[in-house]
């Protein structure tokens, strides 16, 4: 019949009956493997008898015994934990009998609701029989009854982990009822909070059943599957394998949940995996950087913890430069800007810690000081002036902007004035207060900005600058503030501030030099130098004791060009 065809014809013929042939094979092997992987799941166990199934087990007289003294110790409330009761607890739980364990689940569950103590380590053996019953309701109680002790500490997580109730925990995954998948899911997030059953979470299979469930239509199952991937992204040996297993899909789909935990969860995860620039690519390359939109998205979240992990998110994923300009070209600033003027603290450090990264490219400048943004920073400092979060992040960011050639637009956006202003406000205990003097003091390394904050400063400032730099409790606070002096010594408005306070100045100055750090020798130095444009202050380094630390000074510095020199001509031999 083939004959009946031309060449091309029969050429088609035979492709398709090789495309069916496929097909076919493809079909028988995945129900091979549908048959093969069912009768895994816990509520189909092979270990049960065939014949198991149409009768019920006749107690034994070792379990009417048992049964009899646990009913004894749930009539004594105050006898609820002793070495009776948990013999009586494992026969129960060991039953083929479903009402005795469902018994032993039961007593479980309270024991859960009312401890105020940790059970008992030997407690957790009879769990494992529990959760590998056959029967829905024991499971179903047992695993919730070690979720309630799990969260409120009444057990240690690691020794769950250690007596081997890791794994039928993880066979639950797969269980085909919600409430079962939902309890267990709990059990692992919890476990997951320690950094050891992390790692034996991951090695043992729980990431692929976790994921399975991350995408279930149970509400209250996938939400639980996010929030135990989540604790498993606090590992960063279990990055490798999420990613691996598929987890970046999953997690970037979740951040179009409905449910803000979910979202929450998926995000803050997506965050700890970007903390490795080296998932970035994987990251990145799903949906044609869909992640990117996504994020921005979640930045107008009415949910506050979601829009700040958006934010944190994207922090994470600029510290690789390259994919700044994509997210720069999308309207992104601005929107940025609206966090920071957020009456939120959270979500304005959140904007914060974003801004914080961009402002480390030189060329992401411009942009930053075209949108205006150098005003609200100077408000947030004000707002937010004894927040060590906040006060940290600003500084920063205002240093990191001032040596990119923006010096005017900090002068005009009057920062140098809010700096000083705050600095007056703040006392000597305000953690924030060494962020404020660090940034006055890489300020003054510039002329144009060291001309305004002279200008803008008083006697106040002057005095309590001088106060600072007598600090020998707080060095750097100490160092930064004498910093300031020393600069600002270069111009005569301010020499004519310090003048009632020569004697002063003369102290620390003296005490820097006999300091056994070279640059507060160095810093020493550099004050004297600027200040004897000042005849008043020039006499008052002519002092003897002065004058006897600097050649001292000068000794030391030409023994330790001897030795330098010596370390030199050695090498070169050598």
């Amino acid at each position: 019949m083939m004959d009946m065809f031309c060449d091309s014809c029969r050429q088609h013929l035979k492709n398709f009956m090789e495309l069916i042939q496929r097909a076919s094979e493809n079909l028988l092997q995945k129900i091979k493997d549908f048959f093969t992987s069912i009768p895994c799941c816990c509520c189909l166990k092979r270990d049960r008898p065939e014949s198991n199934r149409f009768y019920k087990p006749v107690l034994q007289q070792h379990e009417k015994e048992a049964a009899q003294q646990f009913l004894r110790h749930v009539e004594e409330e105050s006898k609820m934990i002793d070495n009776e009761c948990l013999e009586a607890l494992r026969t129960l739980a060991a039953s083929e009998n479903p009402s005795l364990q469902q018994s032993a689940a039961l007593y479980y569950l309270h024991i859960s609701e009312q401890l105020k103590n940790e059970l008992p380590d030997e407690y957790l053996e009879p769990y494992c029989d529990l959760l590998r019953s056959n029967d829905l309701e024991v499971q179903r109680k047992a695993s919730l009854s070690l979720v309630n002790l799990l969260v409120e500490g009444n057990v240690n997580k690691e020794t769950v982990v250690q007596v081997g109730l890791l794994e039928p925990i993880l066979e639950l995954l797969r269980s085909g009822d919600a409430t079962v998948q939902c309890n267990s899911c709990a059990c692992v997030a919890t476990l997951a909070t320690s950094v050891l059953n992390r790692n034996a979470i991951a090695s043992e299979g729980g990431i692929k059943p976790l994921l399975g469930l991350a995408k279930s239509y149970d509400p209250r199952v996938q939400q639980n599957a996010a929030g135990a991937i989540l604790n498993l992204t606090k590992s960063e040996k279990a990055h490798h394998l999420l990613c691996k297993e598929g987890a970046l899909p999953v997690l970037i789909l979740h951040l179009q949940s409905p449910d803000s935990e979910v979202q929450y969860y998926s995000c803050s995860a997506l965050t700890n995996i970007a903390s490795n620039p080296l998932h970035h690519p994987s990251m990145l390359r799903i949906g044609d950087g869909i992640l990117f939109k996504m994020l921005q998205a979640l930045m107008s979240s009415t949910v506050v913890k979601v829009c700040c992990q958006a934010c944190y998110c994207l922090r994470n994923l600029f510290l690789n430069a390259d994919t700044q300009d994509d997210i720069l070209a999308m309207n992104f600033l601005p929107q940025l800007h609206e966090l920071l003027k957020f009456p939120n603290k959270s979500v304005n450090e959140a904007a914060l810690s974003v801004l914080s990264v961009l402002s480390e490219n030189h060329s992401n400048t411009a942009v930053i000081v075209s949108e205006n943004i150098l005003k609200t920073l100077g408000k947030l400092l004000l707002i937010y002036k004894t927040s060590p979060g906040i006060s940290n992040y600003v500084a920063n960011i205002i240093q990191k902007l001032a040596t990119s050639g923006t010096q005017q637009a900090i002068i005009d956006s009057g920062c140098v004035v809010v700096l000083l202003q705050v600095l007056g406000l703040l006392t000597i205990h305000d953690e924030t207060l060494l962020y404020v003097t660090a940034c006055i003091a890489q300020l003054t390394n510039d002329e144009k900005i060291r001309t305004q904050i002279t200008q803008e400063s008083n006697v106040n400032v002057a005095a309590y600058l001088l106060m600072l730099s007598s600090q020998s409790g707080n060095i750097d606070l100490c160092f930064q503030a004498a910093y300031i002096i020393s600069q600002l010594g270069q111009d005569e408005m301010f020499t004519l501030l310090l003048r009632p306070h020569i004697k002063e100045v003369v102290g620390y100055v003296l005490h820097f030099l006999k300091h056994q750090e070279i640059r507060f020798q160095h810093l020493g130095l550099l004050t004297i130098r600027n200040f004897r444009k000042d005849s008043h202050f020039a006499a008052a380094f002519s002092q003897r004791q002065l004058i006897e630390q600097l050649n001292n000074v000068s000794q030391q510095t030409a023994e330790m060009q001897e030795l330098l020199q010596a370390v030199l001509y050695q090498n070169e031999e050598d």
